[in-house]
């Protein structure tokens, strides 16, 4: 069990080519719901977003956001809250994703050859693996809502600056200041237009780079 977060498996130099995959409740429902447009007075149910806001004081805010270009080289998790994200004026938007990997305390017996790091909020987790990062198109009058403990890059964008709402706990961003965690590989998307297709293409370097594992 790695209680630190530091491994020590020599640098790697990958490359990896992704699409993005435009964002529908059945293409996302590993990583949370996708919410569109629904008639008034419609009845509660499960196209609604199924939050989890009991561990704190619910925040919801617009966010302003400037310089947030097609790459990053940074994943975050929210351990304790769903989250809730959805630009104002249903501009496109991307948002890279993995699994949670939040573990049960009976799922760290014996370690089983897993990378487990313990975070300072208590929980246990394993950092997600490159491969498993997925990038999500979002578009029109929609929102995703992350599951507690989805991974999330983001939200990324063409424009100088967007707004969007953002549905949190009031303390969700408390621990900006927990100590990056480093990891194998750096990852940074690219945007290009290829073809009339577009893509992102994912660049490792070969250096060791850091990755910021959120842990409220």
């Amino acid at each position: 069990m790695d209680t630190a977060g530091a491994p020590n498996t020599p640098p790697s130099k990958l490359k990896l080519k992704l699409t993005p995959i435009e964002a529908t409740p059945e293409t996302f429902k590993e990583f949370g719901q996708v919410i569109g447009v629904s008639p008034d007075g419609e009845k509660f149910g499960p196209q609604d977003a199924q939050l989890d806001l009991s561990r704190g004081i619910p925040r919801f805010y617009i966010m302003h956001l400037e310089d947030q270009p097609l790459k990053f080289s940074s994943i975050t998790h929210h351990a304790s809250v769903t989250q809730c994200l959805g630009s104002i004026g249903g501009h496109v938007w991307y948002l890279g994703v993995a699994k949670p990997s939040i573990l049960d305390p009976d799922e760290i017996n014996g370690d089983a050859g897993m990378n487990i790091v313990k975070s300072r909020r208590g929980h246990f987790y394993v950092p997600p693996a490159v491969e498993d990062v997925r990038v999500f198109r979002i578009s029109g009058p929609k929102f995703l809502k992350l599951n507690r403990g989805t991974w999330h890059a983001g939200p990324l964008f063409k424009a100088d600056t967007m707004d969007f709402y953002n549905l949190e706990l009031s303390d969700t961003n408390v621990s900006f200041s927990h100590p990056l965690s480093p990891l194998f590989v750096n990852f940074k998307f690219l945007w290009c237009i290829c073809k009339a297709t577009l893509e992102f293409i994912s660049v490792f370097t070969q250096c060791i780079l850091y990755i910021c594992f959120m842990t409220c």
